[in-house]
């Protein structure tokens, strides 16, 4: 087993994908079990803060997000086409009312104006990139929790991973947008060498 570089990031941060009421049920976008994930999130985060160094949320957050929203928007293909969702500044594109007491230490925002899946292509208020914040925390290992698991989770682990950040799914505090695609998105995750565990694994 390779030792890691003298150098190298130690922190461990805790990535918070997209829990938003427009992802959970009586949302636009709905994921089965998102209300139940955003307690567990909620609750995990609130037993180990002082296991992370940072704690970040992303958020879907569309202005005009193009051809991502189907047109007409009761027609969408759920592949690249969707229902309007996370629309910047509306209730359901806020963080779940279960992440009130969060208190992340970044937020970032994505898909204002194109199709967003991974957390990697927002920026928070300021400007920077999650890439930006987490390095400037000395972050080199990230649990991705959130929603959904097939979709904008996947997408912000395999990131993470190509970073060269030590990569986990927290399996237990995200969900897919179906069973089927929830599991093509494991195997995806595990072969690009994302660890994938339940959050009370030791």
């Amino acid at each position: 087993m390779a030792l890691p570089r003298p150098d190298a990031p130690t922190g461990r941060a805790l990535v918070v994908v997209d829990v938003q009421p427009t992802f959970c049920e009586g949302g636009a976008l709905p994921v089965t079990g998102g209300n139940d994930v955003a307690q567990r999130i909620a609750e995990h985060a609130r037993a180990h803060r002082d296991a992370y160094d940072l704690v970040v949320t992303t958020q879907d957050w569309h202005i005009d997000p193009g051809p991502h929203f189907a047109t007409p928007p009761d027609e969408p293909d759920f592949v690249d086409t969707w229902p309007p969702h996370g629309v910047a500044g509306t209730a359901e594109a806020e963080l779940h009312p279960a992440l009130a007491d969060l208190s992340p230490d970044a937020s970032v925002k994505k898909g204002e104006f194109q199709a967003a899946y991974s957390g990697f292509e927002g920026a928070d208020v300021a400007g920077k990139t999650l890439a930006e914040i987490l390095e400037s925390a000395g972050i080199g290992s990230v649990d991705v929790v959130g929603l959904a698991e097939s979709h904008c989770v996947r997408a912000t682990a395999l990131d993470a991973h190509a970073l060269g950040l030590d990569t986990t799914v927290l399996t237990d505090l995200t969900a897919p947008v179906s069973p089927e695609l929830g599991a093509a998105a494991r195997e995806e995750l595990r072969a690009a060498g994302v660890r994938l565990r339940a959050s009370t694994a030791p």
